[in-house]
C-alpha cells in the first residue's frame, strides 16, 4: 500500500490530470476525489488519507476552511496546498490552517511526487515565494511586538521581569520596594499595552523579548 491520497480541486480537468499523472506512481494510492472543501472534509472522514492534495479556491468552502477542519477530525492527515496563487492573503491562512506543504500549480510532476513523499515524512515544504511571504510575516510580527515592549515604561518592564520569574505581586512588592497596589497597577498596564490576556501570556512575552 503506498502513500494513500485525496485529490480536493474544483477543476474536472485538474483534477483528472493529477490522478492519471499519480496513478502511474508505485508509492502513491490514489483513494479518492473531492470538487469542494466540504467533500474533502467528507471524503477525509470517510477515507481517512495520509495526504489531502488541496485546491485553495473551491465552491461551497474554500480550502483554508477545508484545512482547518481536516485537522481537527484527523489530525494525521497532512495537507498539501496546490494552488494557483501565491501572494500572502492566501499562503498565511493556509499555514495558520495547519497545512504542511504549499506548491503552486506550475510545479513540475516529478517535484510534485518528490513533495508529496516528503510531506507524508513529515517534512514542511513550501515554494519559495510562499517561504518569502512566511519570513515576511514573521518579521512583522516579530517588529510590531518589539514596538510594543517600547511602549512600556521603565518600571513596568522591571515588573514584567518579576512576573517572568514567576513571582507574585507580593513578592514583586518587596523585590522593587513598591507597594503590592502599584504593581497590581503595573501589571494592569502591561496586559492592557501589549494585548496580553493574563500573567501566563505576560512571563512567556517577558522571556522572548526581554532577553531574560
Amino acid at each position: 500500500m503506498g502513500i494513500k491520497v485525496l485529490i480536493a480541486d474544483d477543476h474536472h480537468v485538474v483534477r483528472r490530470g493529477l490522478v492519471f499523472f499519480l496513478k502511474t506512481q508505485k508509492e502513491i494510492d490514489i483513494v479518492g476525489e473531492a470538487a469542494n472543501g466540504e467533500e474533502a472534509v467528507q471524503r477525509t472522514k470517510e477515507l481517512q488519507p495520509d495526504i489531502v492534495l488541496m485546491d485553495l479556491v473551491m465552491p461551497v468552502m474554500d480550502g483554508v476552511e477545508a484545512t482547518k477542519k481536516i485537522k481537527e477530525i484527523s489530525p494525521n492527515t497532512k495537507i498539501l496546498i496546490l494552488t494557483s496563487f501565491a501572494d500572502e492573503d492566501y499562503v498565511i491562512p493556509a499555514i495558520r490552517a495547519g497545512a504542511s506543504g504549499y506548491q503552486l500549480k506550475d510545479i513540475e510532476p516529478d517535484q510534485l511526487v518528490e513533495t508529496i513523499k516528503l510531506v507524508y515524512r513529515g517534512e514542511n515544504q513550501l515554494h519559495p515565494k510562499a517561504t518569502t511571504h512566511l519570513m515576511t510575516h514573521l518579521s512583522k510580527r516579530e517588529t510590531h511586538e518589539e514596538r510594543l515592549l517600547e511602549e512600556l515604561t521603565k518600571r513596568e518592564k522591571e515588573v514584567l521581569a518579576e512576573i517572568a520569574k514567576g513571582k507574585s505581586n507580593k513578592e514583586i512588592a518587596a523585590s522593587l520596594m513598591i507597594t503590592e497596589k502599584t504593581v497590581k497597577t503595573h501589571v494592569s498596564n502591561i496586559l492592557a499595552k501589549l494585548n496580553l490576556a493574563d500573567r501566563t501570556q505576560a512571563a512567556l512575552y517577558a522571556v522572548k523579548h526581554l532577553r531574560l
